[in-house]
């Protein structure tokens, strides 16, 4: 750009900027934006005009808006020489930008350092990370850098240290990204409290939060400002960017699949996208099925692409190349999980590809802006369903899309077990007065219901581990003493503590996988911890083409036997994303919605159809209920749309229901829309089985019988640092942590049941392992609205989930013969319209 067309452009800009911000926005940063041809958004002169303000801010804009850009336009705004004039430059910690990911700190890094340096301000920027080498940390502790990346784990060890007074006491400003990721989350109850205690040490800091999707704005404002005081917080949305262009992809010849989930029909059709495309993200919803689709994508690569993979479970130097190598433009195509969900900017991606259905429109949306990432520009993609309602959740998607509708999780009560290590991490600083404390906690939305009976005993749990733990030296970690004006003050017991501490701190908690062997010590494999949890004594499932009934679950390993008794559960699986209640509610209302059938492709449209003509359609207003015979056994499929994991959850209570009431089931199998259920009698009426109750008597029999309150009991104990992971020198084992736990939660279930970990361990196993909202709300309107419709025979509403059953134990496709045959039968073999344009079968 010429220099005269570029001093016109700064004037300009400058001109806009001074109408809307009380100064104008300096000419150091409007010359880089005009050198770049590029305009300063409305959004991002209002984050300054907040800034100015004194103000809080809280920013909702599109992906490719500039959002991080404009959460740091303050700072570099103060940095400025024009707004410095004749004054010092700011020394010290300025500013803190806190990410959900280790990569997206480092991203933020590289893309802030080329226009900091461009626009010639004198700034200093690192990142701190549990991969920054240990020598910076302590240099970065004494010597802080301008701006400082990082997560909200290192934030919290930060504060650990008597130093972080100081280093903290002059911070103007924390950024904190993605929000949406992490604040509903323990994660985010660790970094609310963390803001809490920076705005203690540093009463004039700001508060920025940048987010791309959420569906609701003003609860995540709330989250953001200190006290809950709305009023100190700007909201301030983006400018409207270009609507994405979202394609349903469909097989070429073949009919869209009953079932199955990898979508693997599409392979050569995606590689042709590939090809036609620069650069390419395709996403799945498993790390799984990311190295499965990527096998698939390698075969077929004849051109010999290349082609990367990225997920959580690849060691950082792996994905550190991959990203690496994208950044460059080095890759066509790059397969990966939610692991590049958030924020990476990689400009000259053309195309994203969702694997399987999104689960969720604003997960959605956040992947679909990894195209191109420019507001101006639309991001294109591309929507591959695996099955027939995976097909339905794509349209539901691609239509809240259009529509500009959100979705995301609740918001809940901080964890007492983040509480308690937060509390660790204060002592470790500095001694602290109780009251002082306890008023800091409350400026924070997640506890600030906490009332002094919680906090005693969670001061407590700290200070001796509880009442039935109390006699052992090692659980004692600070001691209560009188201090000035009778106050009372919380200390370490010992300075080794705040070592312990330090290491051991975290809220991520590891999921092991466990060894799944008959007693003699023979091996068959390893399955998820999450799925071994769940089960109890006597239960069956197939393994490695094994049907297994489980002895005992002992010392990380699965005992099991063999058995002649049919597999009550026969799939497993890893931690799966959950399917919205708005997505759902959607799914729900295109199923009724017949005169939108039309569009559909034929054979999807002639399901429905038939389901139509031959039971009932699940709706948003009804639970619908099938019960049919098939292979000698009786079947009651359950159209709940509450997600796998409560699915799961659901199946493991109503088949306890039906073994008491006398119905010999035999096994459940689940899916994201409905759950089957079969036995050696009918379900004559499914509402015995449904009622809300079986979630205060089954549920607490199962939870309590299962291993998966001892597993939640064992998260809570690590992050609470009731247990310790590394010791100097060493790291415990996955076994010996949990030896370790089980025999504390013995003790405290037998002489201390309302412990604190104890009540946290159930309010993570009811909230978070079996989403046991979703099942209450499902068994209430149960009670009103429940539609019992009894067949002859599978409905094509149940061939979905009937055709995953057996799936594990025989080659695919043999366990399904028969039911296919039946389904074919009913989905148009012997379907014919006559010229009344009726259905009728033969």
């Amino acid at each position: 750009m010429p220099n005269a067309a570029r001093r016109l452009a700064s004037r300009a800009s400058n001109h806009h900027l001074s109408r809307v911000s009380k100064r104008p926005i300096p000419p150091e940063i409007a010359d880089w934006f005009a050198g770049r041809g590029w305009r300063v958004r409305r959004h991002q002169v209002e984050m300054l005009k907040a800034s100015d303000a004194g103000k809080h801010a809280m920013l909702v804009a599109d992906t490719g808006a500039g959002k991080t850009l404009a959460g740091f336009l303050p700072t570099l705004a103060d940095f400025s020489p024009s707004r410095i004039g004749d004054g010092e430059q700011p020394e010290g910690l300025h500013t803190l930008y806190v990410s959900p990911l280790k990569a997206l700190a480092h991203d933020v890094q590289r893309n802030l350092i080329t226009p900091v340096e461009e626009m010639g301000l004198n700034i200093r920027i690192e990142t701190r990370s549990g991969d920054t080498p240990s020598d910076r940390k302590k240099r970065q502790r004494s010597r802080p850098p301008n701006v400082l990346l990082t997560t909200p784990e290192s934030l919290s060890l930060l504060l650990s240290y008597p130093e972080s007074f100081t280093l903290f006491a002059g911070l103007k400003r924390v950024v904190v990204d993605e929000i949406h990721a992490f604040a509903t989350q323990k994660r985010g109850d660790l970094l609310a409290l963390s803001l809490s205690r920076l705005q203690a040490i540093a009463p004039e800091m700001q508060r920025a939060a940048l987010s791309a999707t959420v569906a609701d704005p003003q609860a995540f404002t709330s989250w953001i400002a200190p006290w809950g005081d709305m009023d100190a917080v700007e909201l301030v949305t983006g400018e409207a960017g270009a609507e994405p262009e979202v394609e349903i992809l469909l097989p070429d010849e073949e009919r869209v699949p009953w079932g199955g989930h990898a979508a693997t029909w599409s392979i050569p059709q995606l590689y042709e996208r590939i090809l036609k495309s620069s650069t390419t993200l395709v996403f799945t919803n498993t790390r799984f099925l990311a190295e499965y689709i990527f096998q698939h994508l390698w075969d077929a690569n004849e051109d010999k692409l290349p082609i990367g993979i990225h997920h959580g479970s690849l060691s950082k130097e792996a994905r550190r190349k991959v990203e690496g190598a994208m950044a460059r433009g080095e890759l066509r195509a790059l397969v990966c999980t939610s692991s590049l969900d958030l924020g990476v900017d990689w400009g000259d991606i053309d195309l994203v590809v969702q694997m399987g259905a999104p689960k969720g429109s604003s997960r959605l949306l956040q992947r679909i802006g990894r195209a191109n990432h420019q507001l101006d520009q639309a991001s294109r993609a591309l929507l591959v369903p695996g099955n027939r309602f995976e097909f339905l959740e794509a349209t539901a998607a691609m239509q809240a899309v259009e529509e500009g509708q959100r979705d995301g999780e609740d918001f809940r009560p901080g964890g007492l077990d983040v509480l308690a290590q937060h509390v660790m991490a204060c002592a470790c600083a500095a001694p602290f007065e109780e009251a002082a404390l306890l008023a800091e906690v409350r400026s924070c939305w997640p506890y600030a219901g906490v009332d002094e009976e919680v906090w005693g005993r969670v001061l407590e749990f700290v200070a001796t581990g509880g009442y039935a733990l109390r006699a052992y030296d090692k659980f004692k970690r600070i001691t209560r003493e009188e201090g000035e004006g009778g106050a009372i003050v919380w200390r370490l017991t010992h300075p080794e503590q705040a070592y312990r501490h330090r290491m051991n701190a975290g809220i991520i908690v590891d999921s092991e996988m466990l060894e799944v062997r008959f007693r003699n010590g023979r091996s068959l494999g390893r399955v998820e911890e999450r799925f071994a949890a769940s089960l109890r004594p006597g239960d069956t499932f197939q393994f490695s083409g094994v049907n297994v009934e489980v002895e005992q679950l002992k010392d990380m390993e699965l005992i099991v036997r063999a058995s002649s008794k049919a597999a009550m559960i026969p799939s497993y699986g890893g931690l799966r994303l959950p399917l919205t209640t708005h997505l759902a509610d959607r799914v729900r209302t295109l199923l009724i919605d017949r005169a939108g059938w039309a569009r559909f492709p034929d054979d999807v449209r002639e399901w429905l159809e038939v389901q139509d003509w031959r039971s009932r359609m699940p709706g948003p207003d009804n639970l619908l209920v099938e019960s049919f015979p098939h292979s000698k056994r009786h079947y009651t499929v359950y159209y709940t749309f509450t997600g796998w994991n409560a699915n799961q959850s659901l199946g493991m209570l109503i088949t306890a229901r039906m073994e008491a009431l006398g119905l010999m089931p035999s096994g459940f199998v689940a899916n994201d829309y409905s759950l089957a259920v079969w036995g050696l009698k009918p379900v004559e009426d499914p509402r015995p089985l449904l009622s809300p109750d079986i979630l205060t008597d089954e549920f607490i029999d199962w939870l309590q019988d299962s291993h998966l309150l001892r597993r939640a009991f064992r998260e809570v104990a690590v992050i609470a640092g009731l247990v310790e992971r590394q010791h100097p020198g060493k790291r415990k084992s996955g076994r010996q942590v949990t030896f370790s736990t089980d025999l504390i939660y013995d003790v405290l279930r037998k002489y201390e049941p309302d412990h604190v970990l104890i009540e946290a361990a159930w309010a993570d196993a009811r909230a978070r392992m079996t989403d046991i909202g979703r099942l209450g709300d499902l068994l209430d309107s149960a009670a009103e609205r429940l539609d019992h419709v009894v067949l002859d025979r599978v409905s094509p509403l149940a061939v979905p989930v009937m055709v995953m059953i057996g799936r594990e134990s025989v080659p695919q496709g043999e366990a399904d013969d028969e039911l296919l045959l039946e389904a074919e039968t009913l989905a148009g073999a012997a379907m014919r319209v006559e010229d009344h344009d009726e259905i009728v079968w033969d």
